[in-house]
């Protein structure tokens, strides 16, 4: 089966204290994978990591199995960060900032095609904001913003979606429309990493889940019931298939 994503032994650690600790992870083409952990878990760095936005201290990173740092076709990763404002005071609207997520297949320089407006339109209808295509971005509503995020990261046909906390304080609405677009976007060969403290709707999509405590992955296999429960902080992260790792959360997201 092919590896999407392989960490070996990674570690990171911030102003020398540790975040992640001796970790090792594969996703596979085809895996909905559900990171979940507690705020300070090291979830977020977690990803982040994986792409190569924060350094590994000791280990190594492989995207479609090749080393990090010899990986160039970033064109094959979506990446839809947490709560990021899709309008940014720029008046664009929903067409024109998902269109965006098309520059990587296009190039700055080619104009873009009916393969590419296509893209945009199915993009935009994954999420559920086909009505809305033509509107200012800043007149929607926090969760349709991240919708618009998830479709123009869509828009670029990658073949790993990676999402950190799509759903954090959406409204209900936009977390059935993720749901919807992680359908369609994984029946199309598509592979997902997201991050999450809780599932939702989400849940029935994900086929597997790993939980971070205290920088180290507590459980993988799967979605634990309830599927939030592994996010409390006050629940109990030792499991009989898991060593006890010690007491507390600390580090970043």
């Amino acid at each position: 089966m092919t590896s999407v994503l392989r960490i070996e032994h990674g570690a990171v650690a911030f102003s020398g204290r540790p975040v992640l600790r001796d970790l090792s992870l594969i996703v596979h083409t085809g895996d909905v994978l559900a990171i979940l952990g507690a705020n300070g878990s090291g979830k977020s760095t977690l990803i982040r990591a994986a792409l190569g936005l924060v350094p590994l201290s000791d280990g190594s990173v492989e995207l479609f199995e090749t080393p990090l740092r010899r990986f160039r076709q970033w064109r094959r990763i979506g990446y839809v960060p947490q709560r990021m404002g899709a309008g940014s005071g720029v008046p664009a609207t929903v067409r024109e900032v998902v269109a965006a997520g098309r520059l990587g297949k296009r190039g700055f320089l080619r104009p873009p095609g009916a393969r590419d407006r296509k893209a945009v339109h199915d993009a935009i209808a994954m999420v559920g904001l086909g009505s809305r295509a033509k509107d200012p971005v800043a007149t929607l509503s926090g969760g349709q913003q991240q919708r618009t995020l998830i479709a123009r990261a869509l828009a670029g046909e990658p073949d790993l979606l990676v999402l950190d906390e799509p759903t954090a304080g959406v409204d209900a609405a936009s977390q059935e429309a993720f749901a919807h677009a992680l359908r369609v976007f994984v029946d199309g060969g598509g592979t997902v990493v997201l991050v999450a403290h809780e599932l939702g709707p989400l849940r029935p999509v994900v086929t597997r889940a790993v939980v971070v405590h205290d920088g180290v992955i507590a459980h993988d296999g799967p979605v634990p019931e309830p599927a939030g429960h592994h996010a409390d902080p006050d629940h109990d992260h030792v499991h009989p298939h898991a060593p006890d790792h010690g007491e507390g959360f600390w580090g970043t997201r």
